[in-house]
């Protein structure tokens, strides 16, 4: 399986947080599954570190590489499917990552029921 993380299930993961979802850190140390996280996600958390919103601790790019995570740009077809996908979702950064899971035949592990009206796979 390749599985794209959202943005908090990628916190949760680094933090080892008890909120992540068992069946998502199951998916995650699998070791048939290619874990991928997006550049999407990584401006998202920049940006909430520096609006005060979110302290993080380490260097992000840094921690997904020492994961084994492997790193998933953002393109052009990504944003344009992203941008006409339909309002279920009104975070941007969301709409990106569904849009990059249905171009990258991704599965999404996130903990977000929104997700669920885009009809993208889901863990």
């Amino acid at each position: 399986m390749r599985l794209l993380l959202d943005t908090h299930v990628l916190l949760w993961w680094l933090r080892d947080d008890r909120r992540l979802p068992a069946r998502i850190a199951a998916a995650v140390r699998d070791p048939g599954t290619d874990v991928l996280v997006s550049a999407a996600s990584v401006w998202e958390a920049a940006i909430k570190s520096a609006l005060g919103k979110l302290d993080l601790a380490g260097d992000l790019v840094e921690e997904i590489a020492a994961n084994g995570f492997t790193e998933l740009p953002i393109t052009a077809r990504h944003a344009q499917l992203a941008g006409a996908l339909p309002r279920h979702h009104d975070d941007p950064f969301d709409r990106l990552l569904v849009a990059q899971a249905r171009l990258e035949g991704l599965h999404l592990g996130t903990h977000d029921e929104a997700f669920r009206a885009y009809g993208v796979p889901l863990v």
